[in-house]
């Protein structure tokens, strides 16, 4: 059995690009689940939540309940932390972002990945950080895959080689969040029992640095199949800011979920 999610943050209103993702989701599988993103709660809203559930209901999805809710899910996140913290793979980073910039400017030259330069470890080896000064936890990821050892991912079929330096030290946690981004989905994907992780290709390198922490975790690995992006015009990723594309806004100016479909060429 092929089980699939869509998993939005309800930090506005859905557009043409979830649609995608959501309809790719629920087609590609036997089981299509809904979870929802809400560990930032200073930008989450049960507003959106609501029309989350609307905009799917309108272009006739459905899926299996209960729906999976992030912010419920904090115990589970401090476990696994607890548990990489026992390894020895993590430590407490209490660099802010003006300073990472500042020492990577001093650095001259830079190690970048998906997202710019990669944070430059500068933290990495400090003996003892007073749990109450602001700090984030980060993966000591050189330290991690001398554990774990190569590691492979199967994209849409085909075997690709795992980079886990690929990010550099990822943020595991933050003060405000108990789990950051690639905790949370590969926790979340396992819990959920997902075998197949559908998502647009902007995340694929993301797959790297959430393999490496399956591994380390004992997580199964989903496959996965990363699709193409739905871009405006301009060549450009929608946004929740493109308010003229969000679902909501096409349903009221007249179109049905068929016309969305037209639009997606689907």
């Amino acid at each position: 059995m092929i089980v699939t999610r869509f998993a939005p943050s309800p930090t506005g209103l859905l557009h043409l690009g979830h649609a995608f993702a959501a309809i790719t989701a629920a087609e590609s599988s036997d089981d299509f689940l809904l979870r929802i993103e809400d560990l930032d709660a200073g930008r989450s809203r049960d507003e959106f939540v609501e029309a989350i559930y609307r905009d799917l209901k309108w272009l006739g999805l459905s899926w299996d309940e209960p729906v999976l809710r992030q912010s419920r899910r904090s115990e589970a996140y401090a476990a696994a932390l607890a548990r990489l913290t026992e390894m020895g793979v993590t430590y407490r980073c209490v660099c802010s972002r003006k300073e990472i910039a500042e020492e990577i400017a001093r650095a001259g030259e830079a190690q970048h990945g998906p997202e710019g330069p990669l944070y430059p470890g500068t933290c990495r080896h400090l003996t003892e950080v007073p749990p109450e000064k602001p700090h984030v936890i980060r993966l000591n990821v050189a330290k991690a895959a001398a554990l774990t050892g190569s590691l492979t991912f199967t994209e849409q079929g085909m075997i690709v080689a795992v980079d886990p330096l690929r990010f550099g030290d990822i943020v595991l946690a933050r003060k405000d969040l108990p789990a950051a981004y690639h905790l949370a989905v590969v926790l979340d994907d396992a819990f959920q029992n997902v075998t197949l992780v559908t998502r647009g290709e902007d995340l694929l390198p993301a797959t790297h640095p959430q393999r490496l922490l399956q591994a380390l975790l004992g997580l199964p690995e989903p496959a996965y199949a990363h699709h193409r992006l739905v871009l405006d015009e301009n060549g450009k990723k929608f946004s929740k800011r493109d308010h003229a594309v969000t679902l909501a806004a096409l349903r009221d100016s007249g179109a049905t979920p068929a016309d969305v479909r037209a639009m997606l060429e689907m």
